[in-house]
Formats: structure tokens, sequence, C-alpha cells
């Protein structure tokens, strides 16, 4: 079922995405070469600690341990923090959830430690103007693959691969809501978008092929031939006056 919002419930999913992605660029600046990812996992602990009536969203959800997931270079999402260390050249994936008054945000965004090589810049890039892209196609009367296909159309044309097996998602009261949101699909076909759905647009892209393989902890997901992956997420409502970023700070 898809649940429509109020504008008092965009209010408070707009006020937890807004402390999500303060979480985030509050992290930006310590990923560096040298940092453990499990360092990154504590500086996040105690920025929420300082931040009122905020909770992580991930924490303890269908059992993950941590607060913050970090995904390194091959890795696509659910990067558990670690003893791994950081290195220049490597690119950060952060993936964050906060829960405000009940209502959920939700976040991404990927990094390079230092100076990083020129195709992992054009990845990185590529990927962000990919999640414009299928916002700017969130439309009341538009259908939902139009943020699909906006998606898989920029991706592939700049010689990438979207991940298929990992979805956006609505979201609102709960994480992961209804409707799910691929990164491929076919323009003008799917649901008819409406005003008051809360969505988390989330373009996951290889620098390689698209299949991915799940490690041994269970919820790591790296790209199967190892090549590079980044990851972007905005938490959006779709207004009678277009697509509103709620998480843009």
């Amino acid at each position: 079922m898809i649940f429509l919002k109020t504008e008092e419930e965009i209010e408070k999913i707009r006020t937890a995405s807004k402390y999500a992605m303060e979480v985030l660029e509050y992290l930006k600046d310590f990923i560096k070469d040298g940092v453990k990812t499990k360092d990154l996992e504590r500086l996040c602990e105690e920025k929420l600690r300082r931040m009122k009536n905020v909770k992580p969203a991930f924490k303890g959800y269908n059992g993950y341990p941590y607060a913050l997931c970090v995904s390194v270079n091959e890795e696509v999402v659910h990067g558990m923090p670690s003893d791994r260390v950081l290195s220049e050249g490597d690119i950060v994936s952060l993936d964050f959830g906060a829960i405000y008054d009940g209502y959920y945000g939700d976040v991404a965004a990927t990094y390079g430690v230092g100076k990083i090589s020129e195709e992992a810049e054009r990845l990185i890039k590529v990927t962000e103007e990919a999640l414009y892209k299928g916002i700017d196609m969130a439309y009341e009367g538009n259908r939902l693959y139009d943020i699909s296909s906006a998606i898989q159309s920029h991706v592939e044309k700049n010689g990438f691969s979207v991940v298929r097996e990992f979805v956006g998602h609505g979201i609102g009261r709960s994480l992961h809501e209804e409707p799910q949101i691929p990164n491929f699909g076919e323009r003008g076909t799917g649901l008819r978008l409406r005003k008051g759905m809360v969505l988390a647009i989330e373009p996951m892209v290889n620098m390689g092929k698209s299949e991915v393989s799940i490690a041994e902890d269970g919820w790591t997901a790296y790209a199967r031939d190892r090549s590079l992956s980044a990851h972007f997420e905005h938490t959006i409502a779709i207004t009678d006056k277009g697509p509103e970023i709620l998480s843009r700070l």
C-alpha cells in the first residue's frame, strides 16, 4: 500500500532528512587516508548524541548492528564499519537514515579519499547526475518508471551500469515503504505519480557490470567483477509544484 503524506507529515520527513544529510556533511570531512571505517561509525554516533530527538534508522533494522553503512570501492551498499583502513585513491559511499518524531529520512553520497583517478571522479559525477535526472521526472501525473528510465539512460550512455538487485523506495513512518523504485525501466510505464508521495531515490552505479554478490557478513553487497561502485540518494516529496528535495540542506 502507498501512503500519501500530509503537509504536516512531509514537514517531519523533511526534518529527519535534513538531520540525516547533516550527519553526512559532518562525516565527509573525516574521510581521509589512514582512517578506519569503524572510526566513521564512532564519529556518527558521537554526532547523533549531540542532535536532540534524532535516532539512527539503520541500527537494529533487520538485525543490522550499526548506525552507518560505509561501502568502499567495489562495495555497492550496506558496507559494515570495520577495521578496513581508507587509502588515498579509494572512493567511499556513506548511507545514513535518521528518525525524527516517528518519521524517516534516508540519504547517501560517495566521496573520494584524497586524489582519485579521473575515471573514479567520472563515476561519482555521473551517478550524482543520474540521481537528479531521476528527481527531475518525479512530477505528479508522470509514471514511476519515468524516474527509473531517466537514471538508467544517463548511466548507460556514459558507459556504466545500474545495479538491479537494490532499489529506491517510498519512505515515511517506515524506512522502506511502497513503491519500490528500480534504477532501470521503460519510460511511460509503472504506477501514476501522485501528490503526497515521498520517495527515496538512490541510483547505485557500477563502473563495470551490474551484477553484485553478498559478502560473508551477510550484509555487504559488492560488484561481482570488483569494479568501483558509487551511490547517491535523496529523500523527495511530490508536490503540486513538482519534486521537492527534502534532504537538501
